[in-house]
């Protein structure tokens, strides 16, 4: 039996954005829009204003209980990534040495690209040790220059 889900899709300074849930658990928040049932129940509603918040500079960590689906692996990553600072960005490899991989960049790369809760579970603070890096989803590298940006830590990147 498949869990019910529930979308609610919403506009920003960057852009629309569709979180989605399964009632209890924020599961996907990306950008652009579509996805399940259309609801404006009061767990979507708080994901748009706390998205809107950080977009505006106002907020640096979100409160909503999540539940992202993947691996183990992915799953740990995801966690890695929740501990970066705000402000700050760490390389793949960094990332992989902290979810206990040191080997592991290019495996952080697949899951920091898989990750479904874009802004709640910060990928776009992982970047290249050469560079910007990469970035999944609609919005692509200019939205993660965008997010950085906001951040105050977009640097010669």
């Amino acid at each position: 039996m498949t869990e019910e889900r529930f979308s609610f899709t919403f506009e920003t300074d960057l852009g629309p954005f569709t979180a989605v849930s399964d009632g209890r658990f924020l599961k996907e928040l990306r950008y652009g829009r579509g996805g399940a049932t259309e609801t404006e129940d009061e767990a979507l509603l708080a994901v748009a204003r706390q998205v809107r918040e950080y977009i505006s500079g106002v907020r640096r960590e979100f409160d909503v209980p999540v539940a992202p689906e993947g691996t183990e692996f992915m799953k740990k990553v995801w966690r890695v990534l929740r501990r970066i600072p705000y402000g700050e960005v760490l390389t793949y490899g960094e990332v992989a040495e902290a979810a206990g991989s040191p080997r592991g960049a290019r495996a952080v790369g697949g899951a920091v690209g898989r990750n479904p809760l874009i802004i709640v579970v910060p990928c776009h603070r992982v970047v290249a040790k050469d560079g910007l890096g990469g970035f999944s989803g609609e919005g692509g590298l200019e939205l993660k220059r965008k997010l950085l940006e906001i951040e105050k830590n977009a640097g010669d990147f």
